[in-house]
């Protein structure tokens, strides 16, 4: 079939009928199709438009036996509650869960030579590629994989191949991929189509999964005062398909200022950010665009742990949020931190590197426990005091004659300098 390209021409975005039209066009003559398998976001990735899609793909493929399996990762499985929220009405009954640990099978082993090659000397063993057993079922006519294009710290863009290999991923991708990424560095990935993990995800996918008969459907979302607005649609497979939509989330989900910021202040939504795994979001996305000395306000009344998976979390308070020299040692003496080199990655991710300061006002952590972390303390009633997020507007603010810049949602874009970014 071939690639189908939507994109808005309205401000107004994508209407769902347009959209439903682009589904019931690509996927003509397969409505036949006996079992399908649909892999969406969790809850974390809400604004990805993939609960309308899903429901419209349910619609569409009415006399088919359909399973949905959130591509969670290593994130925490949705609850009865977040599914309807996301999903609305939807047989609870189809949803299937992920375990990275326990759920995924050996497809085969990218070679060290090419891991090498592609993260230019910084990684050099081979990486495993695990997936869970599901896409391999072959009574599935076809595996419809949903999903959000938006910059990403690890893979440059989200989504396409690594809704497959880590969405639906196991320990050894997982660990290994975040790895590589933190060791290449977030700053020179982030809001690029070229970098060295999206080459690994890609060729994991073509070299050990091509049998898997998988269907992209990518989406690039904003977020507007009218609500969630989506800029393009695109329906298909390969590479192609993915760069072209990526270009589009650049245009729209990117933000380059001239100079840098002293401060910024991130909004966590409750429903979506309830671990600093997830939460530290506020931190890779803005981290580029904060100047030296500057400060991070993040506030997260959710905020009740730091990993979606118990073991990660005890590693994260084990270690805190440390510089990358310091987490490359601790990997190299501790066995437990070189097993989980995810957690490593994650650890790396959201440390400053001693450049700003970051300041945690959550809802349900101890000062003693954020100070651990390696950040700064804000109880939560005085930071939604001081900054009224129900009438700060986005970005440029003057509070009590400081100007701050405000991000109400920080999973939706990356905000960088052009020097930076550039450089």
């Amino acid at each position: 079939m071939e690639n189908r390209y939507l994109v808005a021409k309205t401000v107004d975005g994508l209407a769902p009928a347009e959209i439903e039209l682009a589904i019931k066009e690509y996927f003509n003559g397969s409505t036949k199709a006996k079992k399908v398998l649909i892999v969406p976001p969790d809850i974390s990735r809400l604004n990805s438009y993939a609960g309308p899609l899903v429901n419209m793909l349910c619609k569409h493929f009415p006399d088919t036996e359909i399973d949905i399996m959130p591509a969670l990762g290593t994130h925490t499985p949705m609850s009865d509650r977040e599914i309807k929220k996301m999903y609305g009405d939807l047989p609870h009954s189809r949803f299937l869960i992920h375990d990275w640990r326990n759920d995924t099978v050996n497809v085969g082993q990218v070679a060290a030579s090419y891991v090498q090659e592609i993260s230019g000397g910084v990684m050099e063993q081979g990486i495993i590629v695990d997936v869970n057993k599901r896409l391999l079922d072959p009574t599935y006519d076809f595996v419809i994989s949903v999903g959000q294009v938006v910059p990403h710290e690890v893979a440059g863009f989200a989504n396409y191949t690594k809704n497959i290999v880590v969405g639906c991923g196991g320990s050894s991708m997982i660990n290994q991929s975040h790895y590589l990424g933190a060791l290449y560095g977030m700053e020179r990935i982030m809001g690029r189509v070229d970098n060295p993990v999206r080459k690994l995800y890609n060729y994991a996918v073509s070299q050990f999964l091509s049998d898997v008969p998988v269907i992209y459907m990518l989406t690039v979302t904003t977020f507007s005062e009218t609500g969630l607005k989506v800029e393009a649609l695109s329906i298909g497979g390969g590479d192609e398909l993915f760069a072209e939509t990526a270009k589009i989330s650049a245009q729209k989900n990117m933000t380059l200022l001239e100079q840098p910021l002293q401060k910024v202040v991130v909004y966590l939504d409750p429903e979506k950010f309830k671990t600093t795994w997830v939460g530290n979001k506020a931190i890779y996305r803005t981290r580029m665009v904060i100047a030296d000395g500057g400060e991070l306000v993040v506030i997260a009344p959710s905020l009740e742990a730091c990993g979606e998976d118990r073991e990660n979390d005890r590693l994260i308070k084990k270690f805190g949020y440390l510089p990358q020299h310091e987490v490359l040692a601790a990997v190299s003496e501790d066995e437990e931190l070189g097993k989980n080199l995810s957690v490593a990655a994650h650890l790396i991710h959201g440390s400053s590197e001693g450049r700003f300061k970051v300041t945690y006002a959550p809802g349900k952590m101890s000062k003693e426990l954020i100070a651990s972390l390696n950040y700064d303390y804000l109880p939560l009633d005085d930071a939604l005091h001081k900054y009224d997020v129900d009438n700060m507007c986005e970005g440029f603010n003057v509070i009590d004659g400081e100007e701050i810049f405000y991000i109400s949602n920080p999973a939706l874009g990356l905000w960088t300098t052009k020097f930076r970014f550039n450089s």
